[in-house]
């Protein structure tokens, strides 16, 4: 096998767009991907043929919305248009049909539409939210610059101090104090403390979990926070399914004499006198001066890498890291039809985006509880997806899509429970929170595509089911991510780099891991040639 300059373990997009750059630089680049399909946690499968539909349906098999990576600069800089990419807007971004009720509240990109509509279910939060969103955008242009940088014990100290005279100010002077507390506190009391109507805090609650942590965590008050940042990047959808992303940029490697390779799944790092030389599969041994693992960083260091090469300390920190149990799961449908929500069921515009269906705080904290007590849900709540009304390719043969996303699924269960045995009753479940808020989805189930948290582990290697591959606690955020010796996407091992949701700034459809350790790599290698 002739030797490559790069070598990169997995697909998933964040290793693609490690990828992207180094091929830019004119770097020969290999992908290896265990899967026959490329994309890891962002691809989308064709399933549901039938004689009625003859295409079938285009399943997104990970993430769904696009959000985090439209505030990076990262599509703008790879090109990825020209590459077949094409994103539809997803505007209103989200809505929240108002349970047992006659209304919505629609979150647009436009903040003044989305007051208008707050208005009128909230009329007591137009005024909060506006503040809301103005004090949290101050805050994140900040965050957003520290996210883009590999991360280190000063960075978030000089992003905070720094932001005291950019922009106005991170803090309204004579408010710094005030606005560091709610910053170290748990997103749940943010939202409390900043909104008066049950429908707000609900809605902003739930799409603040989505970040992974409970609402009572501590120093998770930027994941509601960041709220104010959709109101300038939006959502949008890929036209063709969220995989539409990853095969764009798997396109440029290849443009620029890459080669990807799916089906194989990655056996060893081949390790010799501390450096990284190359990999194995099951059939074949690649080398290459550089190696980069997209892989979760338990599975890189634990199982590729292996105890023989490296520290006992280090060993013991990375099996150490917290993984947490399990997440979510998902259900994705083919319907007949799309849901008539109770709320609004004339609605235009509640399937542009996503619809959060969660009826209160309280419901949310039940859900939690049972988590806690390692048991599926009672009642889950469920952050619903319908993209074949603005993207029509995705049900090509009609019918519709319908993605049903619940929180608080635990990996490990209790009484000896295994989710192979219970994964339908419990997508059951899910589909129900549909059918309450919307019931003529009854009898309009075509076929469906079921993610437990254990089938997610399996599917995407995806430890313990998380997919933000390890808890976006602030204990493991930043510098701490994954751990402090490999927070800049460096390992113990020469040659051998990180790229995945593992490291800074983590999960999402963000891209910014990858950006970071392209940057990192890029600097070591002018350095090695100069050296030279």
């Amino acid at each position: 096998m002739p030797k490559q300059d790069v070598i990169i373990i997995g697909s998933g997009h964040n290793g693609l767009v490690t990828g992207c750059y180094l091929a830019k630089e004119g770097y020969s680049v290999k992908v290896i991907e265990r899967q026959d399909q490329l994309g890891g946690a962002v691809s989308t499968e064709t399933m549901f043929k039938s004689e009625k539909y003859p295409q079938g349906f285009r399943m997104d098999v990970g993430s769904s919305v696009h959000i985090m990576i439209h505030q990076t600069g990262i599509l703008e800089e790879l090109e990825l248009e020209k590459y077949g990419l094409e994103y539809i807007e997803m505007d209103p971004i989200m809505s929240y049909p108002v349970p047992e009720g006659g209304d919505v509240i629609h979150f647009f990109k436009d903040l003044e539409r989305t007051l208008d509509s707050i208005a009128k279910v909230a009329p007591e939060d137009v005024e909060n939210y506006r503040e809301f969103v103005e004090f949290w955008g101050r805050i994140n242009k900040g965050v957003l610059k520290a996210f883009m940088v590999p991360p280190s014990g000063k960075n978030i100290v000089t992003e905070v101090a720094k932001g005291q005279i950019r922009d106005g100010g991170m803090f309204e002077k004579g408010k710094q104090l005030g606005g560091l507390q709610k910053i170290l506190s748990s997103y749940g009391k943010v939202v409390d403390d900043a909104f008066e109507n049950p429908h707000m805090k609900a809605a902003l609650t739930w799409f603040a979990a989505q970040s992974g942590p409970t609402p009572d965590h501590p120093a998770t008050g930027d994941f509601a926070g960041w709220q104010s940042m959709l109101h300038q990047s939006g959502a949008k959808h890929p036209r063709g399914g969220s995989g539409m992303l990853t095969q764009a940029m798997a396109r440029l490697i290849e443009a620029h004499g890459g080669e990807i390779i799916t089906g194989s799944p990655v056996e060893e790092i081949i390790i010799e006198d501390g450096k990284a030389l190359g990999v194995l599969t099951e059939g074949e041994e690649y080398r290459a001066d550089t190696i980069i693992s997209n892989a979760h960083v338990q599975t890189t260091m634990m199982k590729l890498v292996g105890r023989d090469h490296l520290p006992s300390s280090t060993y013991a920190k990375v099996e150490d890291i917290n993984v947490g149990n399990g997440f979510g799961m998902v259900v994705r449908c083919a319907v007949e039809e799309l849901p008539r929500y109770t709320a609004c069921p004339d609605d235009p515009y509640i399937h542009n985006g996503m619809q959060l269906l969660a009826p209160s705080v309280q419901y949310m904290n039940n859900a939690i509880g049972d988590y806690l007590q390692k048991r599926p849900p009672t009642d889950p709540a469920v952050l619903a997806m319908t993209f074949s009304q603005i993207d029509p390719d995705v049900a090509p043969s009609g019918g519709h899509t319908l993605f049903a996303w619940a929180q608080w699924h635990p990996y490990e269960l209790q009484d000896g429970l295994h989710w192979d045995d219970i994964r339908e009753r419990e997508a059951q479940k899910i589909y129900d929170v549909v059918t309450r808020y919307a019931p003529n989805m009854d009898d309009k189930l075509i076929d469906w595509y079921i993610q437990s948290p254990l089938d997610i582990e399996r599917k995407h290697g995806l430890l313990r089911g998380n997919v933000m591959h390890v808890e976006m606690s602030f204990d493991q955020m930043f510098m701490f991510r994954p751990i402090p010796e490999m927070s800049e996407y460096k390992t113990p091992i020469e040659n051998l780099y990180l790229s995945s949701a593992s490291c800074h700034p983590g999960g999402g459809v963000f891209g910014a891991a990858g950006y970071n350790a392209a940057n990192v790599i890029l600097k070591d290698k002018k350095k090695s040639w100069f050296n030279f």
